[in-house]
């Protein structure tokens, strides 16, 4: 599965749970029987996909953080790391 439109608006999979795992110091992406290590933005980003949020949103908010980042990078990697996610059946589109 991949994202269909950046106008999407996405949600972690029921699954899925975000967690900070006291014992590396790291935010955790947990699913059945695996978890992935985030980095800080990779968090940011899991955290927006409330089912509130379209991908274009997301972008445009995390390009106010990070304002040395051109907005087209920052659309470019929203949208592989959310395509990634979908792939593993980690996230929804909503209606």
């Amino acid at each position: 599965m991949s994202i269909a439109t950046v106008t999407a608006k996405v949600r972690l999979s029921q699954k899925v749970r975000l967690r900070f795992d006291r014992r590396t110091g790291r935010d955790m992406l947990l699913y059945p029987e695996r978890g992935l290590e985030l980095n800080k933005t990779a968090m940011e980003i899991a955290r927006l996909c409330t089912g509130e949020w379209t991908i274009d949103e997301i972008a445009r908010h995390l390009a106010q953080i990070y304002v040395d980042v051109p907005p087209g990078e920052i659309k470019r990697q929203v949208h592989d790391f959310l395509d990634a996610l979908a792939g593993r059946g980690l996230l929804r589109e909503m209606p």
